[in-house]
């Protein structure tokens, strides 16, 4: 009981009173926000699609010259398929720098990818004032990065399932991974929003190189996924090398040799796979149809791969520093591979460019195109290699080159209107 007369307490607050309190609080939360899009909180959680939305949104109002953000397109269910850029430039293409990108979480139960990836892009934004390699990786790339291309079938998905299928596939029941057109076999398998989304992301972009990332093993597997239908491999699964098998090879294992444990070629179980040096041709593991990394160096002249790194699908979230750890320096590295080979400019005699032109390398059959600028880009591993271009209406040139392992060589050639 207060005692007579005393009105000290008896009196209420006084307005301002509660509008500092208010103050005080978004005060408070504003700068928790600031932390966690800076990486000095960002939890090791799995973020479902809000907290992922949120997390993106305000990773690019705070690095506003670093990042951009956008979607291209949505899924089934109208989740927009999320990719952050992380450059120097992120709203315009640098003339002559290759663009790259990381794909996660195509299968919606295996979200390692979509959780290391969200990390990845703190990390590059962290370090890009003080760490020499971050800041030449982003002043000479554009690094899209898509944490979720399934975001539908993560939703449904549950932490701790290794094995099984729930939350694989996309809300109308197709696997997106088997849903791209395929070099070998006819895939009449109906297109998914999702995959007629990222064919036109690929289509627009023209990248160079890429990764998609999964769980279940722990590898880095390498075109071709799929194989000719012949006798043999209806029985047998096979090795399926491209043209550029050496390329392919080399990119695989330099993934695998900077990751913390892919390297040693452990088997996820007694009975599982060994996989020498932790990589793998990706018919040779078991063939399949329609997938993306097949599509992406088929029709989108960029060279992928893709990788597997976790031996459980949906590992408990207490895990997830372990696979960060594990992944950070190979991620870093492996997009760094856009910089070796031969790049340079197709234009006609008087110096306009060439769109579309048709180039290969003497001896590797699978051709890739020029952009609109008249850019080329193809990853080699040095030695000295001839390249011919040809375009509509022009006579057919070629050039013999050398790469060497310090840096890419720059080679432009030139077009001269066909006359016959």
């Amino acid at each position: 009981m207060k005692p007579p007369g005393d009105t000290h307490c008896s009196t209420m607050r006084p307005a301002y009173w509660y509008v500092s309190l208010l103050v005080v609080v978004f005060f408070y939360i504003y700068l928790s926000a600031i932390q966690l899009v800076r990486g000095q909180e960002l939890p090791f959680k799995y973020h479902h699609y809000d907290e992922l939305t949120a997390v993106l949104k305000d990773i690019s109002a705070t690095y506003t010259n670093l990042t951009a953000l956008y979607s291209v397109g949505k899924s089934v269910q109208g989740r927009e398929l999320w990719v952050m850029v992380v450059s120097k430039s992120p709203f315009e293409h640098m003339l002559g720098k290759p663009e790259v990108k990381y794909v996660g979480n195509i299968h919606g139960n295996e979200p390692v990818g979509r959780e290391v990836l969200l990390h990845f892009i703190l990390f590059l934004l962290r370090n890009y004032n003080n760490d020499p390699y971050v800041r030449w990786l982003m002043d000479n790339s554009r690094i899209h990065i898509m944490p979720s291309m399934n975001p539908d079938g993560f939703e449904v998905s549950q932490e701790g399932q290794c094995t099984g299928g729930k939350g694989r596939y996309n809300a109308r029941g197709y696997d997106l991974n088997r849903n791209f057109p395929d070099y070998f076999r006819e895939n009449q398998v109906l297109r998914q929003v999702e995959t007629l989304a990222v064919q036109d992301w690929i289509q627009n972009h023209k990248f160079v190189l890429s990764a998609n990332l999964h769980g279940g093993a722990l590898v880095a597997s390498y075109p071709f996924d799929n194989n000719p239908n012949t006798i043999l491999n209806q029985f047998v699964s096979s090795a399926s090398l491209t043209p550029d098998d050496d390329v392919f090879r080399h990119l695989a294992q330099v993934y695998s040799f900077n990751h913390g444990s892919m390297y040693l070629a452990v088997p996820c179980s007694p009975l599982g796979t060994k996989f020498v040096n932790g990589t793998t041709n990706g018919a040779e593991w078991y063939p399949l149809t329609g997938g993306m990394q097949d599509y992406n160096y088929i029709w989108g002249s960029c060279m992928e791969i893709t990788l597997e790194l976790s031996c459980c699908k949906y590992p408990p979230t207490n895990q997830l520093p372990k696979f960060w750890e594990e992944n950070v320096k190979s991620l870093l590295l492996f997009i760094g591979e856009a910089h070796r080979g031969v790049r340079g400019f197709v234009t006609d005699e008087f110096g306009n460019p060439v769109e579309g032109a048709i180039l290969k390398i003497k001896g590797r059959e699978i051709g890739f195109q020029t952009t609109k600028f008249g850019e080329y880009w193809r990853i080699l591993l040095p030695g000295v290699y001839k390249i011919e271009a040809v375009a509509e209406g022009y006579a057919p040139t070629e050039a013999q080159f050398a790469v060497i392992d310090e840096t890419p060589t720059q080679l432009n050639l030139t077009l001269f209107r066909s006359t016959a």
